[in-house]
């Protein structure tokens, strides 16, 4: 179940965060920390990131609401995730980082609240279908 669960979130996550940070948040984030991005994507320091969150979001987030047959469970509990997860990188960075702008944590908290959320949902939706 976890690997068929996690075949469904991957995708989908990956896909909603590259327009995310390719399209809609572009610009904000190469003007808010263009002083500290590096030339170039560390694609293997990012991968890993959507491995080890995937597996939370399906191990934590997604198969307890499909037992419980819950989207709403999904929802809240994905955006639980996604706010904790992202907040510990982001305040950790807001706390450390010299001048580095809360407008981009506070950001950051609010996407990965709703980017989990969404996730988590739309594959508890594909996952009761298949």
């Amino acid at each position: 179940m976890f690997i068929k669960l996690y075949l469904i979130a991957f995708p989908i996550f990956f896909i909603i965060d590259m327009v995310w940070l390719g399209i809609v948040a572009k610009g904000l984030y190469s003007k808010q920390l263009g002083f500290l991005m590096a030339p170039q994507v560390n694609w293997i320091a990012g991968i890993i990131f959507y491995t080890l969150f995937i597996g939370g979001l399906v191990l934590f987030v997604i198969t307890p609401a499909l037992k419980q047959e819950s989207w709403t469970q999904a929802l809240l509990f994905g955006a639980l995730f996604g706010l904790i997860s992202y907040a510990t990188y982001d305040l950790t960075n807001l706390a450390t980082i010299k001048n580095w702008p809360m407008i981009i944590s506070l950001i950051d908290m609010a996407w990965g609240a709703t980017i989990a959320a969404s996730v988590s949902v739309i594959t508890y939706f594909i996952a009761q279908r298949i």
